[in-house]
């Protein structure tokens, strides 16, 4: 399934804070946003998984117009892990997991043996299988958001946008969770802090700068140490990771 997102801006108030931004997600490909502390990137995605209405512009999955079509007819498609993942009401891990089947169960309709399957299934690669009964709000941050991710899982959609998935993780669960999104073999619209992650897991970046697509390519094409420079701005070094052969970065200073 691909994505198109075409001339997107949102402004609030008299801000500008996404200008006129298009891009595209081919069926497959994992493709990262990066860019500093509001730049526009959690903006740009919840306009794109209609949180925020844009001022203007399209989004489409495939033949799906995201932004006219209903919240059910988008969720049996499009999965969403965000930064932020609070609730007012307690559950415990499977229950909130199990939600993940909503889209694709009829009003009043129970969970069947494949649904109980597939959400023990999200559990298990998550590793969160032994955490089935704790209370959701019991959890530390990084826990919840490997809940959330399972939910997405069990959810099984045909495409995904996740804004800042690593948040609150430790180094092992960052590369667990993005190898598992990575596995999956769909369509990945990523918002990333690290450009480290960035390099190894994207076959595409979109650099913003102040709300603009300032670069676009490969992660070879995009994080080079005067892009990084001039958007970032921390001077660095890149170089080939010895092991996994992909860039590496090293941070010198800030200017």
């Amino acid at each position: 399934m691909k994505l198109t997102v075409d001339h997107i801006s949102v402004s609030f108030a008299s801000t500008d804070i996404v200008k006129d931004i298009s891009l595209k997600v081919d069926n497959h490909q994992f493709v990262g946003l990066i860019g500093p502390n509001g730049c526009g990137k959690s903006t740009l995605l919840k306009s794109i998984y209609k949180v925020i209405k844009p001022k203007q512009g399209q989004v489409f999955l495939s033949s799906t117009d995201v932004l006219k079509s209903k919240p059910k007819v988008v969720s049996q498609q499009l999965g969403v892990v965000g930064q932020f993942n609070e609730m007012s009401f307690d559950f415990n891990v499977r229950e909130m997991v199990t939600m993940g089947r909503t889209p694709h169960k009829g009003m009043l309709e129970t969970d069947n043996q494949r649904d109980e399957e597939i959400v023990e299934e999200a559990l298990s690669k998550v590793n969160l299988s032994h955490y089935a009964e704790r209370s959701y709000m019991s959890l530390s941050g990084g826990e919840k958001q490997r809940v959330v991710l399972a939910r997405v899982l069990a959810q099984q959609p045909k495409f995904m946008i996740l804004d800042e998935p690593t948040n609150h993780l430790d180094i092992k669960y960052q590369l667990q969770i993005l190898s598992i999104v990575k596995s999956l073999g769909i369509g990945i619209l990523a918002a990333l802090h690290d450009l480290t992650l960035a390099a190894e897991y994207c076959d595409y970046l979109y650099m913003i700068k102040q709300g603009k697509i300032y670069a676009s390519g490969t992660p070879e094409e995009v994080l080079t140490k005067e892009m990084i420079s001039d958007v970032f701005d921390v001077n660095c070094e890149i170089y080939k990771n010895p092991v996994t052969g992909g860039l590496g970065i090293a941070y010198l200073n800030s200017q």
